[in-house]
């Protein structure tokens, strides 16, 4: 498996996979909520002029993929996916590594992200790899519940 930066040639490969990973949650969500989640090639193109968009291959193919943006000294972890064949291999797991490492070379103090209360086995892997439910309260996103998961990035860990 390898982790490289996206590149505009991988846009609809991205869409494609966050499609696919989302699709069996698709009646949890609202039609606004899953388009907003499942995003086209051209809202993949454009989160790459945001911040750095990240993809995961295993033999050349993308399986997997996640984003970030800056938000001051914290990063914002968006649009993480694995392919459900491509599930259970360590890959989101390792994309959360690379992000982090990523986070700390640019001197941020915590990462962030949010979730849906039904993704339980992505919220899982957050809380294996140090994520805890923020204080924040419960938000929506086009009427689909979410809440924000938040790992503060120490020193010593």
């Amino acid at each position: 498996m390898q982790i490289r930066v996206a590149t505009s040639g991988d846009a609809s490969l991205i869409a494609s996979v966050l499609d696919e990973a989302f699709t069996e949650y698709k009646a949890s969500y609202t039609p606004e909520a899953f388009a907003a989640t499942a995003i086209t090639s051209e809202q993949a193109l454009s989160r790459m002029s945001e911040g750095p968009v990240w993809v995961a291959l295993h033999n050349d193919a993308i399986v997997g993929t996640a984003s970030a943006v800056s938000r001051g000294k914290a990063l914002y972890i968006r649009g993480m996916a694995i392919l459900p064949t491509a599930r259970g291999q360590g890959i989101g797991e390792a994309l959360l590594e690379h992000i982090e490492s990523f986070a700390r070379e640019q001197g941020c103090e915590r990462l962030f992200l949010s979730t849906t209360p039904f993704l339980t086995r992505a919220i899982r892997l957050y809380e294996h790899f140090g994520f805890r439910r923020g204080d924040g309260g419960s938000q929506d996103l086009f009427g689909t519940p979410l809440f924000t998961m938040v790992k503060i990035l120490s020193e010593v860990d």
